[in-house]
């Protein structure tokens, strides 16, 4: 197992989203981009491609605010491939020309329409296609109905449908599948396609020797199918509106903490039914990825819970989570599973350490919060352990560049007095210090290596709008920049 090497080898990678690889369609997808970016990945001897969460895109066409746990975003299927496979013709594929970065209007106005014609040419007898709905019906078929649902009736809130479907009715619900076959069944296609172009690339990646790390949110969207299907499991009233609310309170990112707003989850009932949700949750990642990194995984020993209508995350409060007897009871179900535990703003928290203590897994450090002048910071490379994964930064973090640039002066002098690098940019030098630190891994955000300023950040939280659009140009992907990783990752290759 990569992540619990005996000999203590340590490794690296690259933090790209399948949104940010290059292509001709608007987005990244499954296509040549996503090959080419795992061969750049071996050439550079980079071990580990880590992702952003797969699930379909919300709520500000945020990668963490899906309304399905295990639904896969089709605007990542390669429509070369659907040409290739004979259910869309390549005159179908008409010249479009997109934005440099992420346009998600223009990409759904293009991609769509492509995707709906190819699920109408698609033999709906393929035996292959069969087997798939067959095996994931226990999720499929509930996310194939929601999502029909919400476009028949032209909502985003489970609250805005009928009745008999928000309550599951069965006759209403019978009904509604014989009058919507074709919607449903377009669903099911689309997501036999994505994850069979998903698999078709992470094969080649495990190949060419790259693993892959999965993103999951700790929490869901509450208005998503798991909550639509599991509302017993989740903090929400008869009208499925939350009656507490997740988010963290003021800290570095937020003066006033992030309000996320998705449901709490009813612990009490799924202590009952042995964790269920959460088991399937996990042994369906645990196929789809080699690692997977829990975002937020220090709710699991205490989370942080907030009354439903407040306007800020200021007068919340914390709870006790599951801590020991959730990873008891869901290890003994599924078996272990390689996990990178996000346990930031935990650090000084007991009951995470003790749980982080418990379970083994690496807990991440991020090299940018590490230059407040104390020398026991914990996010100093020279106080990482072996067991732990380190970051210049992540998808919430500015470049580094950026973070450097718009620094304080004290920080930029701290950062200079331990950095000594000074032949190299800032971003450079933080890559080279998580290279030699005692890390088991180190992750690179793709901006990093590149040395972008702030245009290029992937998210800002607690905003709404304007994330998650960078895209890296397919001329990025070459051999100097190839040499250059491995060159700054020298000691992990």
């Amino acid at each position: 197992m990569p992540l619990r090497d005996k000999s203590k080898k340590r490794y690296s990678g690259i933090l790209l989203a399948i949104s940010s690889l290059p292509s001709k369609y608007g987005i990244g997808d499954f296509g040549e981009g996503a090959y080419s970016f795992v061969d750049f990945l071996k050439q550079g001897r980079q071990r580990f491609w880590q992702i952003l969460p797969l699930n379909f895109l919300g709520e500000g066409n945020s990668p963490y605010k899906s309304i399905s746990c295990f639904a896969g975003e089709i605007l990542y299927i390669d429509i070369e491939d659907l040409a290739r496979e004979g259910i869309l013709n390549s005159c179908d594929i008409s010249k479009y020309t997109f934005r440099k970065n992420v346009d998600y209007d223009a990409v759904r106005a293009f991609k769509m329409p492509l995707l709906k014609k190819a699920a109408q040419n698609f033999n709906r007898d393929d035996k292959k296609y069969n087997d798939f709905i067959t095996k994931n019906a226990w999720w499929l078929d509930d996310f194939a109905l929601f999502s029909s649902a919400l476009s028949v009736y032209k909502t985003d809130s489970i609250k805005g449908l009928p009745d008999g479907i928000k309550y599951r009715l069965p006759a209403d619900i019978e009904a509604f599948e014989q009058k919507y076959k074709s919607h449903i069944d377009f669903h099911k296609i689309t997501q036999y396609i994505f994850y069979t172009q998903y698999s078709a690339l992470k094969n080649y990646a495990n190949k060419k020797g790259v693993m892959i790390i999965g993103d999951i949110p700790f929490y869901v969207s509450g208005d998503s199918v798991d909550v639509w299907v599991n509302p017993d499991d989740f903090k929400v009233g008869l009208d499925f509106t939350p009656t507490l609310v997740a988010g963290v309170p003021p800290d570095r990112f937020s003066d006033t903490g992030q309000l996320w707003g998705n449901p709490i989850y009813n612990f009490s009932n799924m202590r009952q039914n042995g964790y269920d949700w959460w088991s399937k949750r996990l042994a369906f990642c645990q196929q789809m990825y080699d690692v997977l990194r829990i975002d937020h995984f220090r709710a699991f020993a205490r989370f942080y819970q907030i009354p439903q209508g407040s306007k800020t995350a200021v007068n919340g409060s914390w709870q006790m989570g599951e801590s020991e007897r959730f990873w008891d009871t869901v290890t003994a179900k599924i078996g272990n599973i390689n996990i990178i535990a996000e346990d930031l703003g935990g650090e000084e928290d007991g009951e995470v350490i003790k749980l982080l203590k418990y379970t083994g897994f690496p807990n991440m450090k991020i090299l940018q919060f590490g230059f407040d002048g104390r020398q026991d910071n914990v996010f100093l490379p020279q106080n990482y352990p072996y067991n732990c994964v380190c970051y210049t930064g992540t998808h919430d973090n500015d470049t580094t560049r950026g973070w450097y640039e718009n620094a304080d002066i004290k920080t930029v002098v701290i950062f200079d007095s331990f950095m000594h690098d000074t032949d190299i940019p800032p971003a450079h030098r933080l890559i080279r210090a998580a290279s030699r630190s005692e890390a088991m891994l180190c992750i690179i955000p793709m901006q990093d290596l590149l040395n972008l300023d702030s245009t290029a950040r992937m998210n800002i939280p607690g905003t709404p709008c304007g994330n998650w659009t960078w895209s890296l140009a397919e001329s990025d992907i070459n051999p100097d920049n190839a040499k250059l990783i491995k060159k700054l990752t020298k000691e992990r290759n």
